[in-house]
This record gives C-alpha cells, structure tokens and sequence, in this order.
C-alpha cells in the first residue's frame, strides 16, 4: 500500500506541475496568470490605479527597451494570448503590435491613439513645441520614429484621464459586479491627479523661462501644459561617439539660443554628453519618460510625473544649483 501510495503520489504531482498555471474554479479551468497587460511602463502606471484591488497588471516592454525597436519573444506572446484585456498606443509606437494581434479578440484590445477622446487631444510631431524650431544631427542613426502624431501620450496628464476612463469602461464590460471599486479607483485617479497637476504647475512656474535642448523629442504634452521652453531636440545614436562635426554643431547650436540645459536620458553614457557640452556653461540633466525607476503601484503615475518634475527643476533651477 505504501508503495501504491508513493506512486500515486508522483503522478498527482506531475499532474499539478502541468496544471500549474491553470485554477479550477466551480468545474471551470481558468489562467491564474490571466491579467491586463500595457505595452509601456507609464501606460501601466494608469491601468494599475484602475485595475487595483480587481486583477494584476502587467507590463510588456521590460525597463531600458525601447517600443521603437523591441522584439518580442515567445513569453511575451504567451502573456498576449492569456491576458484579459491587452492596452497598447499605436502603431506608430509600437510597430510590431497589429501583427501579434491580427488573431486576439479585439473586445481583449484597446488601441489608445483611437479613442476618439484621444484624438481630439493629439499633437502633431511635426509641430510638437508649436513656434519652436526643432534641431537634429543624426549620427549613421536615427533613434527616434514618428507618424503623424506624438505617440508620448502618456506625458500628457489630460489624455491621462480619457485613458483612465476607457480602461475603467472596458474593466465594468468584463467585469460588471466590481463596478463599485471601478468607480472609486477612478474617482480616486481623478482627484489625484488633479492635485498633482496643480502641484507641477507651482514647481515649475519659476522655469518657464529657461531654455533647454533634449535628445528625445518625446515630451511635447508635458512642455505644452506647463509652458516650458524646449528649444530643441538632437537625434544622435546613444550608443556611439558623436563625430566632430557633429560636437561642433550641437555647441553652436546651445550657445545661440542661450540653452540652459540640455537633458539626457538613461541609456545615454554620461562620457557622449560631457563630450558635447565640454566648454560651455551648459548643464547636464537626464530625464525618464519611460518611468523605468519607478515601482508598478496605485500611485504610480503621480510619482512618474512628480519625478520627472524634479529632473526638470534639478537643472533648469539656478536655485538648486
């Protein structure tokens, strides 16, 4: 018996590990790891603050890829395949996603940049700083890809709530008996956001003035709403020495417009930069669209935006210096 007992053991833990994945609920095998999944960090910042305290949301990109250029791999297209509801911008982002959808339902999609709410908020990337001019030096490399629209929608806190709502709306059709916690997740979204715009406008009021170049031209919506003062942007390969011509442009370049700052972002090495700005008064920032330093939580998107204040401010501010 015992030795029956041991056999029968094994096999019913061979059968567990296969069904590992899966719960059995009222005869009914479900995906435990059935979720929201978001494209981008930022996105799922949102999702989360609606989702919270119903189902897990998930993020596809992992932190330091660019949606530009990612390549998907075989996990993620599982993900894909058991998520509940997959939330994505565009296809002027994300490049290689109409592809991975073409067979998922598409009452399981939400393509944001087609929300008519969206649209009516979009800006143009080729007017994305209005009267601005835009500079670029490409460098063999253009890091940078846009349609006809800025696709950063998510550095927009207006289009942060029509996209907080569309999830909200999506989430009651899927699961209608937890309208009450919907609702207030999104009242609570709402009210904190507000706040935090409020908050951003004081900090960054004193700013507006000084002016700066970026090598991301990715923060149009933020610069719009808070009347900041891009002066510019320059498209060069983060992961190769600019040229010397290249140096020599840029310099003269921060020099007659009187930049302040000219801001990096992460994946830049600090040596490409300190290279470009060597003999000027220009200082360094860096700044994170992509919130990769930031934890997945209800709060997210307030802590992303508030953070990306302080970048600003830690180096347009003379105050802080």
């Amino acid at each position: 018996m015992k030795k029956n007992a041991r056999i029968g053991f094994k096999r019913l833990s061979r059968f567990l590990k296969i069904l590992s994945p899966l719960l059995i609920i009222n005869g009914l095998i479900l995906n435990a790891n059935a979720n929201i999944i978001s494209s981008v960090k930022p996105i799922a910042f949102i999702t989360q603050a609606i989702s919270d305290g119903v189902i897990n949301t998930d993020i596809l990109l992992p932190d330091g890829t660019s949606p530009h250029t990612y390549s998907l791999k075989p996990s993620d297209l599982a993900k894909i395949k058991t998520a509940e509801l997959i939330i994505w911008v565009g296809e002027d982002l994300e490049t290689f996603m109409p592809t991975v959808l073409k067979n998922i339902d598409k009452n399981k999609q939400i393509e944001l940049m087609d929300i008519p709410t969206i649209k009516n908020l979009l800006r143009t990337s080729t007017n994305n700083h209005d009267q601005q001019k835009t500079h670029t030096h490409n460098n063999d490399s253009d890091h940078d890809h846009h349609g006809e629209y800025d696709e950063h929608i998510w550095l927009s806190p207006k289009i942060a709530n029509e996209i907080a709502q569309a999830v909200h709306d999506k989430l009651i059709s899927i699961y209608p008996d937890k309208k009450d916690i919907f609702d207030e997740n999104l009242n609570e979204f709402t009210v904190k956001l507000a706040e935090t715009e409020q908050n951003i406008a004081k900090k960054l009021i004193n700013v507006q003035n000084s002016g700066y170049f970026v090598f991301h031209d990715a923060y149009g919506y933020f610069e719009s709403q808070f009347g900041l003062k891009n002066l510019g942007s320059f498209t060069i390969n983060p992961a190769v020495q600019p040229g010397v011509q290249t140096v020599y442009a840029i310099k003269r370049e921060l020099k007659e417009h009187q930049a302040v700052c000219v801001f990096r972002e992460p994946q830049f090495s600090p040596a490409v930069i300190e290279k470009i700005v060597n003999g000027t008064d220009v200082r360094i920032g860096e700044l994170n669209p992509l919130g990769t330093d930031i934890t997945l939580s209800k709060n997210a998107y307030s802590q992303f935006l508030l953070k990306l204040t302080q970048q600003l401010l830690d180096c347009l501010d003379k105050k802080l210096m």
